[in-house]
């Protein structure tokens, strides 16, 4: 089923030299908007795009800043953006200090924000009741302060099932303080009718820690899980995986029990071959298709074979749509954003939604702009929202 649409004809982008002032930038070469631009040579990089559509329609956008002179360390920076116009043009909204990989998301006609407080930090839940212009400040366990210590997560989805919100996260407290050995998986559940803001309503599994013996010793990490309702109806956690011995990228499920107090996996069994597995990715389930829907990081065999040691996890120039019906057997149905430079250009970590019959998704890009381009792959200048139109089509 798998249809390679590749775009090597994909031509860098062009943009005015002038900094974008928040009124979007159509892109050359692709269908898509620019949200927000950060020259590389400020040492600040745009991470962790999240997007949400509000109960009127309109879209709420965010990301953080990383990167040496950001303060991604001591309170990270995260700023909020909306669109009127289905994503034409956008406007920020706000600036909120204390917030990083956090994921916006909507429940009861409110605006929601969940991330830690900065890289490895506390985890804080905000509340919006303008379309996010403005936001609680959590000070306490009462009014948003969830788990103190040190957690990690990136922008994953929050969904409504078996009357609770489900939220998977990880903890970075690992004997080993090294990145992917530091990070243990557990899963976040809420009822639908709590306050969300109170720690007290949310329940947390146990924490599964990483395991070195793992993919025959060869397992480096897991991270950036996404909560998933599986087709026995089961709850799922589906987590990235880090292994840089095989060309091969996986992720691993991990299952959680109804009450969500359970997590538990089986590593003979919870290891299935994904394609962009060792990148961010998120899982999101059509009913209307009863398909599963991801965008991913995938590699195509013929940069596998111009690049056969490098490490999967820092091949980003692939943008790919993904399907499964199984949540087992994954099959690439179209490839959206490709650009021949595995180097400096990147597009990733992109979080989406559905909108009727299309997919609307907002991208960490690293590309030129007419000022230097980006440091690198992964340390993205750009924020940029696209849109897959009529994507059950896809599937005749």
């Amino acid at each position: 089923m798998t249809n390679f649409r590749f775009c090597i004809g994909f031509t860098v982008f062009i943009l005015v030299a002038a900094r974008l002032t928040g009124i979007a930038q159509r892109l050359h070469g692709l269908d898509g908007t620019v949200v927000a631009h950060q020259p590389a040579s400020t040492k600040k990089y745009i991470g962790s795009p999240s997007l949400a559509i509000l109960p009127n329609g309109v879209y709420v956008a965010s990301h953080d800043f990383f990167g040496p002179e950001s303060s991604e360390w001591v309170q990270a920076v995260t700023h909020v953006y909306q669109s009127g116009d289905k994503g034409k043009s956008w406007q920020k909204l706000a600036e909120i200090e204390g917030a990083f990989w956090s994921k916006l998301f909507v429940h009861r006609n409110s605006l929601y924000l969940i991330g830690p407080d900065r890289h490895h930090g506390t985890l804080l839940i905000r509340k919006s009741e303008d379309g996010g212009k403005t936001w609680t400040k959590p000070v306490n366990r009462e009014n948003g302060l969830l788990l103190a210590g040190e957690y990690h997560c990136a922008p994953t989805p929050v969904i409504e099932y078996n009357n609770r919100l489900w939220r998977a996260m990880e903890t970075a407290h690992g004997p080993v303080r090294q990145w992917g050995r530091r990070y243990g998986t557990f899963m976040m559940s809420a009822p639908v009718d709590a306050d969300l803001l109170r720690a007290d309503s949310w329940l947390s599994s146990n924490m599964l820690p990483f395991d070195s013996t793992y993919l025959d010793g060869n397992f480096t990490g897991w991270l950036e899980g996404n909560a998933v309702v599986a087709p026995d109806s089961g709850i799922v956690n589906i987590l990235r995986v880090d292994d840089k011995t095989t060309p091969e990228e996986k992720a691993a499920v991990v299952r959680i029990d109804r009450e969500g107090k359970t997590a538990s996996f089986d590593p003979s069994a919870g290891f299935l071959p994904f394609p962009g597995g060792s990148k961010k990715f998120t899982i999101r389930y059509d009913p209307v298709s009863r398909t599963y829907w991801s965008l991913v990081n995938y590699i195509p065999s013929d940069i596998k074979t111009l690049y056969p040691r490098k490490n999967p996890a820092t091949i980003r120039n692939t943008m790919a749509l993904a399907i499964s019906r199984d949540l087992k057997s994954w099959d690439i149905v179209k490839v959206l954003l490709q650009h021949p430079d595995v180097e400096r250009h990147g597009f990733q970590y992109v979080d989406w939604q559905f909108e009727s019959e299309d997919i609307i998704w907002l991208c960490r890009t690293a590309a030129e702009d007419g000022m230097g381009g980006a440091r690198n792959n992964h340390d993205a200048n750009f924020l940029t929202f696209h849109r897959i139109k009529a994507f059950r089509n896809l599937l005749k």
